[in-house]
């Protein structure tokens, strides 16, 4: 024990000396978090809240055009423009605008839209009920021929697809309720029924979203339940840099040598290594921790909720430390100049957090990346956070990513190891 607290000893003296980059260590993943918070909190905020103009050409002027219209205005997230400089929009200017960069989206009603709607879906119901004898029309009457319409959409090609895809839907939409009311009306009108509905418009199928409870309180995912465990664990796994350096730094100095030649394990090295940079690890997930509690809200975010939850995350934390360790301790035995080990550290670090969903969701990914995605410790560790966070899940269901993530420490630090004796008998 003595040894072993020795070893702990002479890591605190080794940070302790470079006190900045102790200092970064724990402010700049503070810093981190918050920023990245606010910018996307923001930007749901803005999509969620702000309006966004939209330009709307009206070549139709008849039902559709101004139920669209209606419809757009309702949402509450978009704001329709049919003038510019005083004058109705024609296509030209409108396309132009869009492609200039100055408004994310125009459509284009086109002309008799309405009117070519209801010829249409008259001249199919009357067929049909012509069909059943219950038409006056005659069959031998001439069908007349009319063409399909096109609702054109011009976006900035700067637009996002979930944007574009998000306006599809919701014009689709809309044009197939205004079909569907209008072949009713039109049925309605062929049966000779003038006063009152005869077939009911109220949509029969509703979409309700039922989220998890804790505690009968319901738990609704926002940008700071989303973003602490992420970039905590960004923090956590970038002890990997100034880890791997003390290790490096200690064989170059001649320090290494000096311990070896005590008799001194390096398991013993290593462990005392462990414990100290685990402590770190854990000094700033609780900063992290009362950022998300106390700091948040005075920036107008929601407060993080740890009720219930705080040991289970102090948990996942650990060995999400423990990995993150094992992995600096592996690449500072591997490596034999700073120069091989920090930038590799640090490029290593960013590519784990977007393999593993830090940066993109898992789901957004290409398949084969979704398949990747499963070898990186910080989608063990993120996914742990947020079956605690956000599913109200036990230790049994988290018990999986955590057996992983211990596991990956054990081996890494196996190897590097075996790796040192071998080098050393050599």
């Amino acid at each position: 024990m003595h040894k072993l607290w020795m070893s702990i000893y002479k890591e605190m003296i080794l940070l302790k000396r470079d006190f900045g980059g102790l200092v970064i260590l724990f402010v700049m993943p503070l810093v981190l978090i918050i920023t990245i918070t606010l910018i996307q909190d923001g930007a749901f905020k803005t999509v969620s809240d702000a309006k966004i103009p939209v330009l709307l050409v009206d070549q139709d002027n008849g039902n559709i055009s101004k139920t669209i219209i209606e419809n757009l205005n309702k949402s509450g997230s978009l704001e329709v423009i049919t003038t510019s400089e005083g004058k109705a929009l024609t296509e030209n200017k409108a396309k132009d605008l869009v492609f200039a960069g100055k408004y994310q989206l125009a459509i284009v009603v086109p002309a008799k839209l309405s009117t070519d709607l209801e010829a249409k879906v008259n001249q199919n119901v009357e067929k049909i009920m012509s069909s059943f004898g219950m038409s006056e029309e005659t069959s031998t009457q001439k069908v007349q021929n009319i063409a399909s319409k096109e609702i054109k959409l011009y976006f900035d090609p700067a637009t996002q697809v979930s944007f574009k895809n998000g306006i599809k839907n919701a014009i689709d939409k809309m044009v197939a309720t205004i079909e569907n009311k209008t072949i009713y009306a039109s049925f309605q009108e062929q049966m000779g029924e003038t006063e009152g509905e005869l077939f009911e418009q109220k949509s029969f199928i509703n979409y309700k979203e039922i989220v998890p409870k804790i505690d009968d309180k319901e738990v609704i995912p926002n940008s700071v339940q989303h973003n602490v465990p992420a970039w905590t664990l960004f923090a956590i796994f970038f002890i990997i840099v100034p880890l791997s350096i003390n290790i490096v730094k200690e064989k170059s100095q001649g320090t290494f040598i000096r311990l070896i030649t005590n008799p001194v394990s390096y398991s013993t090295v290593v462990l005392g290594k462990t414990i100290t940079y685990l402590l770190i690890c854990l000094i700033q997930f609780w900063l992290m921790m009362l950022v998300g509690l106390f700091v948040f809200p005075y920036l107008g975010l929601p407060q993080l909720d740890i009720n219930g939850r705080f040991l289970l995350m102090n948990l996942v934390a650990i060995c999400a430390g423990l990995a993150a360790i094992g992995l600096g301790i592996l690449l500072g035995t591997i490596a034999t100049t700073q120069e091989q080990s920090a930038p590799f550290g640090a490029t290593s670090v960013v590519i784990l957090a977007a393999v593993g969903g830090v940066w993109v969701p898992v789901f957004a990914m290409p398949k084969i990346m979704q398949y990747i995605s499963h070898i990186s410790p910080m989608n063990w560790g993120l996914n742990a956070f947020y079956d605690v966070l956000l599913r109200n899940a036990n230790v049994t269901t988290i018990l999986p990513n955590l057996f992983l993530l211990v596991l990956f420490f054990v081996l890494t630090i196996t190897i590097a190891i075996t790796y040192d004796k071998k080098k050393r008998a050599v």
